[in-house]
């Protein structure tokens, strides 16, 4: 791997980071309103220690070592990167596993996005899947249906990861719809302490951070590279929780570009898994470009927005 390719990788992947985590900026910002000088100190230090370090590095490195046990940890870790036929032959017949599993992850997620979740509608055809909320668990359903039926005349361990995908996307979704209640109590109680809220917050980022975690591999296997370009993303989503947060608040598509990428991502990864060759700079491309589609658009939106108020 040359060096231009792994900045491009480590480029996109702190891109991917960063604009799946606006919402979890916000949400930070908006605690960290209510707590003390002491705690959100405390919280925008140790808690970007935690982050990058206990959440988006050691959960990619996990992933790859119960995908491939018998690399041990170093080897899951360095595992891209070596030389060892033995090494590589494990990564390639574990691959597919971890990438179908993962695409369906997202998949799912941005199908959640596309018919439940309330957003700013960035193109034509959004607000009519919004009003259709009653087919989402149909459509996953028939989808996963489709994939684990394909995937069992390949290699029965890949339909169970697609199984496993869905399963950590009901999963954290149900984890997600209680940390939107948590935000609503910690803005709106003054009972809880700031330790409390602190502790809420560290919850909120871990459910916000798989994301981009389990996107990170449609760009690489690399751990190195994954812990790089993502300890890199939180570091900025920190950045914009201590920067006036209204001010991202007002691009109204980056949300959208966000779960655009990330049904992109999901279907490289799936496709990728039943063998569909694609190569590594699609990936990062492919962010940049519907990322950037959707900052035009929210560029374009602001004077408009501006004059109505």
């Amino acid at each position: 791997m040359d060096i231009l390719s792994i900045i491009l990788i480590v480029a996109g992947l702190v891109l991917f980071e960063t604009i799946t985590s606006i919402d979890n900026a916000i949400i930070n910002a908006e605690v960290l309103s209510t707590m003390g000088e002491r705690a959100r100190r405390w919280f925008l230090v140790w808690g970007l220690i935690f982050a990058v370090f206990a959440i988006r590095g050691l959960l990619p490195w996990l992933i790859v070592w119960l995908s491939s046990p018998g690399l041990g940890p170093v080897g899951a870790l360095t595992a891209t990167f070596s030389s060892d036929p033995l090494v590589i032959a494990a990564i390639e017949q574990s691959a597919p596993v971890l990438l179908i599993g993962g695409g369906t992850f997202l998949v799912f997620l941005f199908i959640n996005w596309l018919f439940l979740e309330t957003k700013n509608y960035g193109l034509r055809g959004e607000r009519y899947f919004a009003t259709k909320g009653v087919w989402f668990f149909a459509i996953v359903s028939i989808l996963l249906a489709g994939i684990v039926w394909f995937a069992l005349k390949q290699n029965p361990m890949m339909a169970f990861g697609a199984v496993v995908g869905s399963t950590a996307f009901f999963i954290v979704h149900g984890f997600r719809q209680n940390a939107e209640l948590a935000e609503h109590r910690m803005l709106h109680s003054s009972d809880m302490s700031d330790v409390s809220k602190i502790f809420y917050l560290e919850v909120i980022d871990a459910t916000f951070s798989i994301d981009g975690v389990i996107g990170a591999f449609a760009f690489t296997m690399a751990v190195p590279l994954i812990l790089i370009g993502n300890g890199i993303g939180a570091f900025v989503v920190r950045e914009l929780t201590l920067r006036n947060v209204d001010n991202i608040k007002r691009y109204r598509y980056l949300k959208n570009g966000a779960m655009y990428s990330i049904f992109f991502l999901g279907t490289i990864m799936i496709l990728d898994s039943f063998g569909i060759q694609i190569p590594f700079w699609v990936s990062p491309l492919i962010t940049f470009g519907i990322v950037g589609f959707f900052f035009y658009k929210s560029v374009r939106e602001i004077p408009k927005v501006s004059g109505t108020k």
